[in-house]
């Protein structure tokens, strides 16, 4: 078993090995072959110990007194490590349709690869140190795929946005990993939730709050969203890979694993609860006027998480883990579908200027149909179960204002999935491209991720039954809640349907001030920049200043003068002055070595 977890674990750094070997090579179909190999490798190898069942701990070294080089296999890090595996195969099979033209497909390949290694490294570890060590592994493929076509500035910009951002709320999740150090001096998960309750309780307020600020970071929590809307500037399979299985689900995945921490601080719990609940419907509701699609599937996925921060705030760990398993399935089959769709319309994003596309892309219309209605949360698809339970769960925790943003959101979901759909497929065409299907490799990788969407619910029960001895389930199954929501999924679709196929609104309606406010995201991003960005380069700009007009050319006053002084005294030829001043410099040297 040991060697199994070994094998999901390093398989995907040899493919990072392998790929870098021809990084700089042309495009060679094998290397893409081997590395999607050794990905389906690595997803097989979870699975059969997902399905055996089997918890158990490998150790390989010590790194420092409390921290081991080992990995915890267990119900949470399994069900991950499987989802992780899965996306990541589909992903590396679509790659090859989608990036097959691109000069640098075997460097993207290598990329993918040290992404996968890092998001399961960050899953597996058995303590705060090793996910650390992911974490920050994670962060650093973000920059390397969000800017992989870095000579566009426009891509190289949202790569640094989202690499600096997430450094920032980093910080704050070292700051506390040190304070948890300091207080327990373990940093092993078992050790350290096991002596939890004997802590100061003001010093676990302390870590809980600073672990949470890179869950923000990680999670495109507000105030640190802005990245994960720009970062749609790359390859469409990264930002699959970004919004279901890796990067941003990492934030949602430190809170379940640390959930024996937060129980005991609800002052924070509650307080993510409410932040995820003001981003669930924030985000929705950037996403009811945008026009790019990606981007829109992006806030769709700002908003989803969301709801696993209001699950996780509320303590309902499995809940939150079962919508971060169905948001991801259906999530990456939306992303790759805007993938199909980008490809058919020469890279054009503005839903406003496609249309009638059903007719040239049915499978990926129908694919995408799928996906939004599992994101809508439509029976019999994934969605409807997962985010039921937590909006289930919000009402019989007798936390109804949370109960009803979600619902409002809900209904905001509804909305703005299926007006994508009606603008993209359905309504008049509206432009004089002509479109083609994706080839039959890309349609094969999503069919994966089709079936999962539209399955995955019926399995709830076997797994939370699955999760039970780590995790705590509560059945927060309600009918008037399930009502409720249904009403409101469905009152999105079809007002969604209706509006859009009688063109109820005309382009006028983007000069209200309600749709320019939503439309340029509250304005938050030109205030980052005019705030925070164009006065950091102001300060740059003096700083830069200072040193070409005042320090440098203090120094080249002071080395003229010095090769002046040197010339004369060579003139003169008198070596009683010339040893005054090597003494005299000497001198000078040892007192500014003292001070020093």
């Amino acid at each position: 078993m040991q060697s199994l977890a070994l094998v999901s674990l390093f398989s995907p750094l040899a493919a990072f090995l392998f790929a870098s070997c021809f990084a700089l090579s042309k495009k060679n179909l094998f290397v893409a072959i081997v590395c999607s190999s050794l990905i389906a490798l690595s997803a097989f190898c979870s699975l059969y110990l997902l399905f055996c069942n089997e918890a158990f701990n490998v150790s390989l070294f010590e790194w420092f007194v409390g921290v081991n080089f080992g990995f915890d296999i267990d119900a949470v890090s399994l069900t991950m490590m499987s989802v992780v595996g899965i996306v990541a195969t589909c992903v590396h099979l679509y790659s090859i349709f989608y990036m097959a033209h691109d000069e640098g497909f075997n460097k993207f390949f290598a990329y993918l690869g040290l992404f996968v290694f890092s998001m399961l490294f960050l899953v597996m570890s058995d303590n705060f140190l090793g996910l650390f060590v992911g974490w920050e592994g994670v962060g650093l493929c973000s920059w390397l795929l969000i800017g992989f076509w870095y000579k566009n500035n426009t891509y190289s910009f949202a790569a640094n946005e989202a690499f600096i951002m997430n450094r920032i709320a980093d910080l704050g999740m070292l700051l506390g990993i040190f304070w948890l150090y300091l207080q327990a001096q373990t940093l092993k998960y078992d050790e350290v939730f096991a002596m939890a309750q004997s802590l100061d309780h003001n010093a676990l307020i302390l870590i809980a709050s600073c672990l949470f600020i890179g869950a923000m970071g990680k999670s495109a929590q507000f105030p640190f969203h802005t990245w994960l809307a720009d970062a749609m500037t790359g390859p469409t399979p990264v930002s699959a890979l970004i919004h279901a299985a890796t990067m941003v689900t990492a934030g949602v995945y430190l809170l379940i694993r640390a959930g024996t921490i937060y129980d005991l601080v609800p002052e924070v719990s509650y307080g993510i609860a409410l932040l995820g609940s003001f981003v669930a419907i924030f985000a929705a509701s950037m996403a009811l006027v945008a026009r790019d699609l990606k981007r829109i599937i992006a806030y769709s996925t700002l908003s989803q998480l969301g709801y696993m921060f209001v699950a996780a705030g509320l303590g309902a760990y499995s809940i939150a883990l079962f919508h971060l398993i169905t948001h991801a399935f259906f999530k990456s089959l939306l992303f790759l579908g805007a993938g199909n769709v980008m490809h058919a319309m020469d890279n054009e994003l503005d839903i406003k200027k496609m249309g009638g596309l059903f007719k040239s892309l049915k499978f990926t219309a129908i694919f995408m149909s799928i996906g939004s209605l599992a994101l809508t949360g439509i029976y019999p698809f994934a969605g409807f179960f997962s985010k039921d339970l937590i909006l289930g769960y919000s009402f019989i925790s007798f936390h109804h204002g949370i109960f009803l943003v979600l619902l409002v959101a809900a209904f905001l979901t509804a909305f703005y999935s299926f007006r994508v759909l009606m603008l993209v497929f359905f309504v008049a065409k509206k432009h004089d491209k002509h479109p083609h299907e994706a080839s039959k490799i890309a349609l094969l990788a999503m069919s994966p991720l089709v079936i999962l969407s539209i399955i995955m619910g019926f399995f709830e029960h076997t797994f939370f039954e699955y999760l039970s001895t780590q995790l705590v389930f509560i059945d927060a199954q309600n009918q008037i809640v399930m009502i409720c929501a249904s009403i409101a999924a469905v009152l999105g679709v079809v007002l969604a349907i209706f509006a859009y196929k009688n063109s109820w609104f005309k382009d006028d309606i983007e000069k209200n001030k309600i749709h320019k406010l939503l439309s340029n995201d509250y304005f938050i991003p030109k205030f980052y920049h005019q705030f925070i960005v164009a006065r950091y380069e102001n300060l740059c700009m003096l700083l830069k200043y200072c040193d070409i007009y005042i320090f440098d050319r203090v120094v080249e006053k002071i080395a003229c003068y010095s090769q002046s002084i040197s010339q004369k005294m060579i003139l003169t030829n008198h070596l009683n002055l010339m040893l005054r001043f090597l003494v005299a410099a000497f001198v000078v040297l040892l007192i500014l070595v003292w001070m020093v």
